[in-house]
């Protein structure tokens, strides 16, 4: 499994970082609250550490996005990439799994472990492989 897809690893980048800047990067940097809004998430009345933390989570994301489409287009760094995209993945699966236990987020939050796990097994996928 690990690797079996690794000859596609930069058209996955490709597609997973464009898709990923557009539909979730970008819009939670620059408008964290609407996201949360349709993600069924409850605003505060104080909001400002709410936008401020979307903010440094968008810009993470974008970061992390910057890496995915370097690598896509260049070659460059790519088992890297797939090791930090990994990291993220396992993160983001505990942080979600946690939320769940806690029944501190929004139930699409904690659906969203299948999406991180699914990742994870694509990201095992299409990792590269050294020759």
């Amino acid at each position: 499994m690990i690797g079996s897809l690794a000859p596609h690893a930069q058209t996955f980048l490709l597609a997973l970082g464009a898709l990923t800047l557009v539909l979730f990067s970008i819009p939670i940097a620059l408008a964290p609250l609407f996201w949360a809004r349709l993600v069924g998430w409850t605003i505060p009345l104080e909001r400002d550490l709410a936008v401020y933390f979307g903010r440094c989570l968008g810009a993470f994301a974008l970061i992390l996005n910057f890496f995915m489409l370097r690598a896509a287009l260049t070659g460059e760094a790519l088992t890297p990439t797939f090791q930090f995209m990994a990291m993220v993945w396992g993160t983001m699966i505990v942080v979600h799994i946690v939320g769940a236990i806690q029944r501190v987020q929004p139930i699409i939050e904690t659906l969203e472990i299948g999406f991180w796990i699914a990742l994870a097994l694509l990201t095992g996928a299409f990792w590269p492989v050294s020759s």
